[in-house]
């Protein structure tokens, strides 16, 4: 039972240390080589999309021209900027209600505890109090009422079928209206 529990390790610790070592090594020549390409390709897509300016050559009208139109393309690039920044807010925005919908629906938020230190003495009194609490008579707080007279005629009117038939028609309802 005891050889089940144990596992034998087909590898022994510094054939372990070796190969950690290795992958380890292979790992940052990995990440080195990933970071050369992704520098690579930001390069030429830069090239690709922003090609480099001549100004050589140029008139000032010509200067002028290319000035308007670089400007132009700012201010597309800075209107596209905006958009996708409005909705990257708007999505947080969404996601932070979402989160809070999510943990009314788990309970809410819990409130740290804090550690109260109390000596065994203490704890053994909180005890002892609570079961002597549970047990009290829960009559003997509550407040007494006094009713007045009329309230004990009203309360108790007697047969139904001869107050109805008193009240009946309209000298019973005189009889409310006076009461």
């Amino acid at each position: 039972m005891a050889s089940l529990l144990k596992k034998k390790t087909k590898y022994s610790a510094t054939r372990r240390l070796l190969l950690k070592q290795k992958l380890l090594k292979k790992a940052g020549v990995l990440l080195v080589q990933e970071q050369s390409t992704k520098v690579t390709e930001r390069e030429s897509t830069l090239n690709e999309r922003v090609p480099p300016l001549k100004l050589s050559g140029l008139s000032v009208q010509e200067l002028q021209e290319l000035c308007k139109e670089l400007h132009r393309k700012c201010d597309t690039v800075d209107e596209a900027r905006y958009d996708i920044e409005a909705k990257v807010l708007k999505n947080e925005k969404e996601l932070v209600d979402l989160k809070a919908k999510i943990n009314e629906l788990k309970g809410g938020k819990r409130p740290n505890l804090k550690r109260v230190k109390k000596s065994a003495d203490a704890m053994l009194g909180a005890l002892t109090e609570a079961k002597l609490s549970s047990k009290a008579d829960f009559k003997s707080n509550l407040k007494t009422v006094k009713k007045d007279k009329k309230e004990e005629e009203k309360a108790d009117p007697g047969d139904w079928r001869k107050n109805v038939e008193s009240l009946s028609g309209m000298e019973g309802r005189k009889k409310l209206f006076n009461s």
